[in-house]
């Protein structure tokens, strides 16, 4: 028999294992503050992610395109075509396919034409619509008027706007009443 050496309570390391020297002034590290540090960076991740969540909902809702009325598509169709001149716009309220615009065109570009020929700004407005709807058609018909920016000038007509219910209202027409 070998003779044994007395246990004490500690054992020693393997052969060529060196254990790392801890000093007095040193604290072993801290699982649990990593943990807690972790699960409060998760946290705040998910609620950021939420956040965000939520504010492309509220986006999507307020730059949503109503087409519910056909007086409100006229009136943010003649903003598009004829206040900003925007056509990519407007074509979010005209018909998918088709559509007589060329006198609606026609008014859009004398006016161009007038604000270069006289170095004068015209503006365009409108005034209230009167609406009549006979199932997935639609009839708007208001005045346009077109002024001098000095307001000197102006000329007022009524129009009608024909529209069609598309997967909404959408403007099909626009004629001068004579």
């Amino acid at each position: 028999m070998q003779p044994q050496e007395p246990v004490t309570g500690e054992s020693a390391p393997p052969a060529g294992v060196e254990t790392p020297a801890v000093g007095p002034g040193k604290k072993p590290r801290n699982r649990r503050l990593r943990l807690w540090l972790a699960l409060g960076a998760g946290v705040v991740a998910l609620l950021c992610l939420g956040g965000v969540g939520v504010a492309v909902l509220l986006y999507d809702d307020e730059t949503k395109i109503e087409r519910t009325a056909p007086d409100a598509v006229v009136d943010n169709f003649l903003g598009a075509y004829l206040v900003s001149r925007n056509d990519q716009e407007a074509e979010l309220y005209q018909c998918k396919s088709g559509g007589d615009l060329a006198e609606l065109g026609a008014f859009r570009a004398d006016i161009v034409q007038r604000e270069q020929q006289f170095s004068a700004g015209i503006n365009v407005s409108w005034g209230s619509f009167s609406v009549t709807t006979n199932g997935k058609q639609a009839e708007v018909v208001t005045d346009l008027t077109k002024a001098t920016s000095n307001g000197n000038e102006s000329v007022t007509k009524p129009w009608r706007f024909a529209l069609t219910d598309q997967d909404g209202w959408r403007v099909c027409g626009a004629a001068e009443m004579k």
